[in-house]
């Protein structure tokens, strides 16, 4: 998914001279090309993300289109009133770009998880907030936030799997379907949809057919596209690597007020809690009840009971 992201930015340098890289000390080993290429266009403010964004706010007055690029958690939380105050109040054209959504660093624990970002920054306004599942949404998400006169955040992490044929095509705001089913309707968002489908996989064999959702807009977000995806299970579950407060979760339920519909749910993810334990990310999504397999435990007892 980073790799994506940084080929598409590379191309949209050689067409537009407006394009400027900002990172906080990290990527510097896979923004080679880039800083060969274009080198009065890079810049590494070490690690000072404040400044950083601050700098983002001043060059995209000037008509520069920054991509400013860190960890998600420091970019979401570090530099939360510089993103607030000199981007999204004053509605500066800066893609802010964050590497390690959800558990992704589990070596390093809840400093570099990033779990509550959603619940922060989906609150700001003007601010589009996208969570791609796949390589194939990654793409199509910076041509959007090219095209986007305005502060847009990407959330990234790290997914080789592809659920999507080529040539799909998505809408901002839209939730997109990656696996059709009839009895429980999954919705989810980011990276974690692998463990999603396949909790899916394990579903089938039990004869509960489960349709898959990736919500790759958390905002803006089509709530009436999303509640007719609702009534056709009339059973929801959400899966999310983040507090459910704040969340997917909460996201979801304010459509479903918006729409004024209501169908039986269940919540998959943080609740209220800090993640736990240390190591590889399977491992850590086990230990928080993250992992495939209690996924479709829970789904299958929810799937199962008579409402």
């Amino acid at each position: 998914m980073r790799d994506t992201y940084l080929n598409m930015l590379y191309q949209f340098a050689q067409k537009d001279s407006e394009i400027v890289s900002l990172v906080a000390d990290n990527g510097l080993i896979v923004y080679d090309d880039f800083r060969r290429d274009f080198p009065d266009r890079y810049f590494n403010f070490g690690i000072s993300e404040e400044n950083m964004l601050a700098a983002a706010a001043g060059m995209a007055s000037c008509g520069k289109i920054p991509f400013a690029y860190t960890i998600s958690a420091f970019m979401a939380y570090r530099a939360y009133e510089f993103l607030r105050d000199d981007i999204c109040f004053q509605n500066q054209n800066v893609k802010l770009v964050g590497i390690g959504s959800g558990l992704t660093y589990s070596t390093l624990g809840p400093s570099h998880h990033t779990t509550e970002d959603i619940g922060l920054l989906r609150s700001l306004p003007n601010l589009h907030v996208f969570s791609p599942a796949t390589r194939a949404e990654v793409k199509w998400m910076m041509e959007e936030s090219y095209q986007i006169n305005g502060p847009v955040y990407i959330r990234l992490s790290n997914n080789s799997e592809e659920y999507y044929k080529e040539g799909t095509r998505f809408s901002i705001g839209e939730p997109a379907i990656v696996k059709t089913g009839d009895d429980v309707t999954i919705m989810t968002t980011g990276s974690i949809i692998n463990e999603v489908m396949e909790a899916a996989n394990y579903l089938k064999i039990d004869g509960i057919n489960a349709e898959v959702v990736s919500i790759h807009t958390l905002k803006p977000m089509n709530t009436e596209a999303v509640a007719k995806l609702l009534l056709k299970t009339n059973k929801l579950v959400v899966v999310e690597e983040h507090n459910i407060i704040g969340g997917l979760y909460s996201a979801i339920a304010e459509a479903m007020a918006l729409e004024n519909i209501m169908v039986p749910n269940l919540a998959i993810g943080l609740q209220d809690v800090f993640a736990i334990g240390y190591g590889q990310l399977h491992d850590v999504r086990h230990t928080n009840g993250l992992d495939s397999k209690t996924i479709y435990e829970k789904i299958k007892v929810f799937a199962k009971q008579k409402i």
